[in-house]
């Protein structure tokens, strides 16, 4: 039901554009470089913020990696989970977005975020979308 390809990751699945990768229960995902490209790499570890998978490690592997070329979004949960790795890819040079307060069922997630001054844009959901497909034109 989505023009994207959505599958769960497996270590190296290669990024490219149109793939959405899901993390494995059970497991973090982390950028790593794949020669000209990227992947991710599926690893073990313990929980990070009482969350595994956790977006935090995700994020602090693509602020080292990808730096200033990655697009960092954080959408509505609960907790702190993502603030401090969204905050490190703002940090170097990544454009970061979080969803905005009045469409989110929970706000914890964005308002740490926000708090830890690592946000570029607050927006809407439909936003986020549109705010995705300028970034790949």
């Amino acid at each position: 039901m989505c023009a994207l390809d959505v599958v769960e990751a497996s270590h190296r699945t290669v990024l490219r554009p149109g793939l959405v990768l899901i993390a494995p229960g059970g497991h973090h995902l982390c950028l790593a470089p794949c020669g000209n490209a990227y992947c991710v790499e599926v690893i073990d570890g313990p929980p990070v913020n009482y969350h595994k998978p956790s977006i935090d490690v995700l994020f602090h592997s693509a602020a080292q990696i990808a730096g200033r070329r990655a697009l960092g979004i954080l959408l509505a949960g609960m907790g702190n989970d993502g603030a401090a790795g969204l905050k490190a890819m703002h940090d170097a040079g990544a454009h970061t977005i979080v969803q905005d307060e009045a469409s989110c069922v929970v706000f914890g997630m964005p308002k740490a975020a926000i708090a830890l001054g690592g946000v570029d844009e607050v927006l809407p959901p439909a936003a986020i979308a549109q705010r995705i497909i300028r970034t790949r034109e």
